[in-house]
């Protein structure tokens, strides 16, 4: 399993508004990225810079690179982009996070 890690860009005021709609996450969603090969996959909120930190699992085989494709992922970032920086095709502003250290 390897695991990776991004950064966001939620927009002021939408804190609370953000952890409400993953509060009611769409259940084909979670199908969907489990069925990509997700797992143990977090999103924390730093409050000073309203950065996104999220980490996830996937296996060597895994199927994030589909997802874009998929419409219900297109309309979740849709449903998104009010309330957070995002492309042209709604999804998400993202850099990934260098690994730097692991401790077991």
């Amino acid at each position: 399993m390897e695991t990776i890690a991004f950064v966001m860009q939620l927009r002021p005021g939408f804190e609370a508004e953000y952890e409400k709609r993953h509060d009611e996450i769409w259940p084909e969603l979670v199908t969907l990225l489990k069925e990509a090969g997700i797992e143990d996959y977090s999103i924390f909120l730093h409050p000073q810079t309203l950065q996104l930190f999220a980490t996830l699992k996937r296996p060597e085989n895994h199927k994030m690179d589909t997802l874009p494709e998929q419409a219900i992922m297109q309309k979740w970032w849709a449903y998104m982009g009010d309330i957070m920086d995002h492309n042209p095709d709604n999804s998400p502003v993202s850099a990934p996070l260098k690994p730097v250290f692991y401790l077991r």
